[in-house]
């Protein structure tokens, strides 16, 4: 290829005839995988990973054997700081190596190929060292660069606390934890490197487009973990010492009382961080090694509120405006805690809102402030309860009621009665799917002819993760794939779907951003007197299935055969 050194191209054609030889590769694939070196100027081994023509974790195995090189486990390996500033960020990600030990004048670096020549002698140049490669897979090293190089911009923030007077030390073992003088948590929340430290994880947090933080103390460590699209990845162990410091600063950000320490307590900070605002919820739990803290942000610029955006398209979207646009009756969208439930209300309600509506709502909390919309915060301390918030607005005139959540009897009685009398009703309810639904009210004390009369449509839903659109590459596989997991087969043999190779702009997993997966059950005449009748719920599904609904798995391979998803992520949030 134009440019390439030609002791490289001689690496790379007999490292693709030793893999000829080993029988991880075909001759024809071979000849593909020469071809697409050529045009683009990649390496052998990325390309035959980009294509999927070999498996990565068989590569990595056979270029340990070949070469004689160790393999190792990156997850397992905590880096340090001096080893890692030794290769700049960009050189390690367009190599996709990682530094990691240096001893004397010799560099262990961890290549997912050890045959690039290039890679070796850019970081021999830059450093000044003799390099010794090792075998780690390409996934894992991208993986262990966004963790280890992330993690070193805490470094210098933690190294300035663990030097600070003002730190309160953990008690030694056998000695009785007393709880600290408010004093002493207030001199250590305000020293500058513990503001640094929050601050620092905040933001970066927002960054990386977290829903949650979570700050987890326990016997010897304090663990940070942040939850992006729905996947929870430890990203810092920081000192034990630093607990009492870092959530007395969370307490005095969100206005609590830093001084108990005996009794959960709920927050909220607001942030605003290059002209973006985000809503930050904070919760604070006692636990055995200290009090752990959770962080839920709500980021205004990422909510969407268009019905499309979030996966609604053809009968699905038509089913679920017709619900909307009707005069009275309930809409219930269903799924378990962080499902995007809230969302789909709120997008339902801005398709509606104008100024010949009156909508009101019952929240707890009110995540996102709707133009138009008269929202009610929930705050069962001084006894605004849901059912209480509910029988008011029956006297406020409305058209259109939104109840965050659908908890007790009482509140569902009086949903359901403000449903029946001429109001528009939607609500969420933690249950599987569609069908269990109706058990679900049943079994909270709602009578089946109400439960009949007053429902217009049930939607199900889940999140799951997209495939990253800067790195998406084509994937074949074959049909029984999917057909093992509920597709039809069509008799094609081999499909083409998508999945992520990773990149910089999805942190090296392949996956960013979510879509909603929906089952959408409409209440129709036969439905209803089945209903009535106390139907199990196979016999409802059944039923719904034979009217068009569509499961969520049936949904989750649509996503799929389109690309926007993988078979492991639709796997992961569909019961087959």
């Amino acid at each position: 290829m134009p440019g390439e050194p030609v002791a490289e191209r001689r690496v790379a054609q007999g490292l693709g005839h030793l893999l000829v030889g080993g029988g991880l590769l075909t001759r024809e694939r071979l000849t593909q995988a020469v071809a697409e070196q050529q045009r683009t100027g990649e390496t052998l081994t990325a390309v035959l990973l980009k294509l999927a023509l070999v498996d990565e974790n068989a590569l990595t195995e056979f270029l340990c054997r070949q070469y004689g090189i160790s393999a190792v486990a990156l997850s397992q390996l905590d880096l340090e700081p001096e080893v890692l500033a030794l290769v700049p960020v960009g050189i390690a990600t367009r190599h996709e190596v990682l530094p990691l030990t240096r001893e004397n004048n010799t560099l262990t670096l961890a290549m997912a190929d050890p045959t690039n020549v290039s890679a070796i002698d850019d970081v021999a140049f830059i450093t000044n060292l003799h390099v010794v490669p090792a075998v780690a897979s390409r996934t894992a090293i991208r993986q262990a660069i966004d963790r280890n190089y992330r993690r070193n911009r805490l470094t210098d923030v933690v190294s300035e606390i663990t030097g600070a007077t003002a730190e309160l030390e953990p008690p030694a073992e056998g000695e009785t934890r007393g709880v600290p003088d408010a004093f002493e948590l207030r001199e250590g929340a305000d020293e500058p490197p513990i503001i640094r430290l929050v601050n620092t994880v905040l933001i970066d947090a927002i960054e990386r487009r977290a829903s949650d933080i979570h700050w987890e103390p326990y016997e010897h460590v304090f663990r940070l973990r942040l939850r992006v699209d729905g996947i929870l990845h430890e990203t810092w162990t920081l000192p034990r010492r630093l607990e009492p410091g870092v959530i007395s600063r969370l307490k005095i950000m969100s206005s609590m009382d830093i001084a108990e320490r005996r009794l959960p307590q709920d927050g909220r900070i607001r942030l605003r961080h290059r002209s973006r605002e985000a809503d930050l919820r904070v919760s604070v739990l006692p636990t055995s090694f200290g009090e752990k803290c959770v962080i839920r942000i709500l980021d205004k610029e990422a909510v969407r509120l268009d019905l499309r955006d979030l996966g609604f398209e053809g009968s699905a979207l038509e089913l679920f405006q017709h619900a909307t646009k009707q005069p009275y009756g309930m809409v219930l969208i269903t799924g378990p805690t962080g499902s995007g439930k809230t969302t789909t209300l709120y997008a339902g309600i801005h398709g509606i809102n104008s100024p010949e509506v009156n909508i009101v709502t019952a929240e707890d909390p009110v995540e996102y402030n709707l133009k138009g919309v008269n929202q009610v915060q929930i705050n069962e301390g001084i006894g605004r309860t849901f059912a209480a918030v509910l029988r008011s607005f029956l006297r406020q005139d409305p058209d259109v009621i939104l109840v965050g959540e659908t908890r007790d009897l009482e509140t569902a009685q009086i949903a359901v009665r403000a449903a029946l009398t001429g109001h528009l009703v939607l609500s969420t309810l933690h249950t599987n799917d569609c069908p269990s639904t109706i058990t679900r009210l049943v079994d909270m004390g709602i009578p089946a002819y109400l439960v009949a009369s007053s429902l217009l449509l049930i939607v199900a839903q889940r999140l799951a993760r997209r495939v990253c659109d800067g790195c998406k590459e084509p994937l074949e596989i074959d049909e029984d794939v999917l057909a093992a997991h509920g597709h039809v087969p069509t008799g094609r043999g081999r499909l083409t779907i998508a999945r992520g190779k990773g990149c910089e702009r999805c942190n090296f997993t392949g996956m960013k951003g979510r879509i909603a997966l929906y089952e959408l059950m409409p209440i129709t005449e036969p439905i209803k007197d089945l209903i009535v009748r106390g139907a199990p719920v196979q016999e409802l599904r059944a039923t719904a299935q034979a009217q068009g609904m569509k499961t969520l798995r049936e949904a989750g391979i649509a996503r799929v055969l389109e690309g926007t998803t993988t078979v492991d992520e639709m796997l992961r949030v569909t019961l087959g």
